[in-house]
């Protein structure tokens, strides 16, 4: 087949300029999610993409500043990809360097979209690859069973990929082992000076594994005691927040026995399909994680998952499963993703 990015890099496009569109979620804690996606209009057609940095403060710059990169040509996927690379797209420095790759990736995902329409070919056609039903987690933060209760009585079948809190006391631990529904637990120890940053727990680490001893740690704190205990325990560990890179999986300080992939921490598209094909032969296994898109991202991700990774626990659940008494609709798990002739984007 060949290296997935010699497949598409040589697509001739062009743009004749972009827009902005602003996402706004207010969540039920009080959280305000702000999402802005990129229209890259050219030929008749228009590519998107989403930029999902967490940042209020950068997403309303970004639309304030509105457009003003030279982005109107003629371009390769590669030329314009180098393109990129040479502008500033945060002309203010961002709250997060991390969100820099964000923000490229809305820009390079929307000039893939672009590509594939003006080259009259989909996602599938252009990699030599086939959509399959996608299996998916629901991502959930909770301080008891109910919210668990209450997703199971919708579908028997659904995986979780939960947050782990140090309120967790072991019979909340044995009661998600009888569930066999948890494929990973998120620790969240990667995260540095984020609202999401929790402290080294030892204890909560020992109640989860003696319940769960084959859980999926994701994200542990790197501290000694924590890193001897999971060695130890022979845990199966998942690096998510540090890997922007392979470079980065082999930087870890615990060996992966996976990896949660989003898309969006790679930037370049060229980087985020070297990785597919770095972990396919190594046979690490890949799980996707979404990244609160309130928009076409979402459906991107999905897309993406259901090609190169479809059988993992990925957090990419639709969101009707998140606010239970949303009218969205809430597929059971694996669900069908349907992409598009044309474009990155899947049937709606």
């Amino acid at each position: 087949m060949g290296r997935l990015w010699d497949r598409v890099r040589e697509l001739t496009f062009s743009v004749d300029g972009y827009s902005l569109a602003g996402h706004e979620l207010a969540t039920s804690s009080g959280y305000r999610r702000l999402t802005t996606v990129v229209h890259l209009a050219g030929g008749g057609e228009v590519g998107s993409g989403e930029d999902v940095s967490y940042g209020a403060e950068d997403q309303i710059a970004f639309r304030e500043r509105g457009v003003h990169l030279s982005l109107a040509g003629k371009f390769e996927l590669q030329a314009f990809s180098a393109h990129l690379g040479d502008l500033d797209l945060f002309p203010d420095a961002p709250s997060s360097e991390a969100y820099r790759d964000y923000r490229r990736w809305a820009f390079e995902s929307a000039a893939f979209d672009l590509a594939l329409r003006q080259n009259g070919l989909g996602v599938e056609q252009a990699f030599g690859l086939e959509a399959r039903p996608l299996r998916f987690a629901l991502s959930l933060g909770l301080h008891d069973f109910g919210p668990i209760e209450e997703r199971l009585a919708l579908h028997a079948n659904a995986r979780f990929k939960l947050d782990a809190t140090s309120d967790w006391d072991a019979a909340l631990c044995r009661q998600l082992a009888e569930t066999n529904a948890v494929d990973v637990i998120d620790f969240k120890g990667a995260y540095r000076g984020t609202p999401v940053d929790t402290k080294p727990d030892v204890q909560l680490y020992e109640r989860v594994l003696d319940a769960m001893p084959e859980v999926i740690v994701e994200d542990p704190h790197d501290t000694a005691p924590v890193r001897e205990l999971l060695v130890a325990r022979g845990a199966r560990v998942a690096w998510d927040a540090p890997i922007h890179s392979m470079a980065d999986v082999d930087a870890m300080p615990l060996a992966s026995q996976a990896i949660n992939l989003k898309p969006s921490r790679f930037g370049e598209l060229e980087s985020l399909l070297e990785a597919y094909e770095a972990c396919a032969e190594r046979r690490l296994p890949i799980y996707g994680g979404g990244q609160f898109e309130l928009g076409i991202g979402r459906r991107q991700i999905q897309l993406l998952a259901a090609l190169f990774h479809p059988d993992g626990s990925n957090d990419v659940a639709p969101r009707g499963y998140h606010a239970l008494d949303s009218p969205e609709p809430r597929p059971a798990s694996p669900m069908a993703v349907k992409p598009r002739a044309t474009g990155f984007a899947v049937e709606s």
